[in-house]
């Protein structure tokens, strides 16, 4: 693979540009993606089905510390694209230097609470009955772990602001690798049950840690920061965290949607149903890869072009990573159409949820060939630091939409109202965006002096 500086950003095809830009990125999403999958099937079918419902209840609350480290990543490398697109990188590299300082506090903070109050975070997250136990062993070791995988993050989202996604693919596969390999020695080989599979985790973090070091300290990073790039500025940190709230504000309603439908889940069919939504969610997460890694790679493009003020390059790259996902999307949701029953089947040989499963899996991407839209419109507004809109049309399928249907529907339609606001968010938060988008295109992107 060729390498690619910032500046290509801003003058190579726009297609070629975000090919390159989107492959790496996909193939990273997919390998962490096929990591979250595999050890979801190696808990399952060596450990048992509830294990499987265990790790869903903390995950939200692990994820949602690690995206500080994302959150902070991507707020500041949209400050650093747009910085090297206006050629200053004296401002690129104070972004940086406040990017580390920030995610070391607040992710020590933040796992520091976690672990004060395990037990009353596990209840709240759904972790009752059967699924307590097992969720609380995970949970513990894993925050352990959790600070690394935020930095990593972090690391992960500059390197990309850089123009270098091939780095950025190896520091995605690393983890997850790592993991697949030390689940089965902990695991199946050393039969070490849910405390193997969260020291499998934790130390995974540490080897993908170690190589963003590493990439940041040679020759490969054009970012060489010193220890006075370290100290807080304020302004940076303002621009840093209102552009990176909007990814901070959309994990956290992820994690506030995985209380909701673990607790209201449970009530209405118990540990089975716990399950078949820990089984639909890691599709979410797997089959999403090609379409996520478009708009990981639209990001730095236009950044970079918005901030050099090539206005026709950003509406080019928009229209063409929106077409792009479109493709990648319909190709998902046929898959997942088709097939239900047999990808259920490679999680458990609970028949109880092997016969729920497939039902509700086609409900959940239903809408799938649509959200391009939604999700390349609201990247856009991050990518270009306006911070408001970015932030309520990421809110707008989950927090505005999503979250009240799952609170209303379940009172007329039981279980399958849970289910059927799936697709009713995604219509509805496609058609905000897309109204949004329009406007910003027409008012901003066309006509703007040079």
């Amino acid at each position: 693979m060729a390498k690619i500086s910032s500046q290509d950003l801003g003058s190579q095809p726009i297609g070629k540009i975000l090919i390159k830009q989107a492959v790496p990125a996909s193939i990273g999403i997919l390998v962490m993606s096929l990591n979250v999958l595999v050890d979801t099937i190696f808990v399952g079918q060596w450990i048992g089905s509830i294990a499987i419902a265990a790790i869903n209840v903390v995950l939200p609350v692990s994820f949602f510390i690690a995206a500080l480290g994302m959150a902070i990543g991507i707020g500041g490398s949209s400050i650093i694209s747009r910085a090297l697109g206006a050629g200053n990188r004296d401002k690129a590299l104070k972004t940086f230097g406040n990017q580390i300082s920030l995610t070391i506090l607040l992710t020590t903070v933040f796992v520091g609470t976690g672990l004060l109050f395990a037990d009353a975070i596990i209840l709240g997250f759904g972790g009752k009955g059967a699924i307590f136990e097992p969720a609380k062993v995970y949970y513990t070791i894993v925050l352990y772990g959790v600070p690394f995988l935020a930095l990593s993050m972090m690391g992960n989202n500059v390197i990309r602001a850089e123009g270098k996604p091939k780095f950025a693919m190896y520091a995605m596969m690393i983890p997850s690798v790592g993991n697949l390999l030390l689940d089965y020695i902990f695991i199946n080989v050393l039969d070490f049950g849910m405390e193997g599979a969260a020291w499998a985790t934790s130390i995974s973090y540490t080897f993908t840690f170690v190589y963003i070091v590493w990439y940041f300290l040679s020759k490969n990073s054009e970012l060489k920061i010193n220890t006075t790039h370290f100290g807080l500025n304020s302004t940076l940190v303002k621009e840093i965290g209102s552009l990176g709230f909007v990814t901070l504000a959309r994990q956290a309603v992820v994690s506030v949607t995985y209380l909701f439908m673990n607790n209201i889940l449970f009530d209405l069919g118990g540990e089975v149903s716990v399950t078949a939504y820990a089984i639909v969610g890691r599709m979410l997460m797997f089959a999403m890869f090609p379409v996520l890694g478009i708009t990981q790679g639209f990001l730095p493009i236009a950044g970079f072009n918005y901030g050099a003020k090539n206005y026709d390059r950003v509406r080019e790259s928009i229209n063409i990573a929106i077409k792009f996902a479109t493709v990648l999307s319909t190709c998902i949701f046929l898959v997942l159409m088709l097939f239900p029953e047999a990808i259920t089947r490679m999680f458990t040989t609970d028949l109880e949820v092997i016969k729920q499963t497939p039902n509700d899996m086609r409900w959940v991407f239903a809408a799938t060939p649509i959200i391009a839209v939604q999700l390349i419109g609201a990247a856009y507004f991050q990518s270009i630091g306006k911070a408001i809109p970015a932030l309520l049309l990421t809110l707008t399928r989950q927090g505005f939409f999503f979250i009240p249907l799952i609170l209303i529907l379940p009172k007329f339609y039981g279980e399958l109202g849970v289910w059927i606001a799936f697709p009713i968010s995604d219509v509805l938060s496609t058609i905000v965006t897309a109204y949004f988008l329009n406007k910003e295109v027409k008012t901003n992107l066309i006509n703007q002096p040079i």
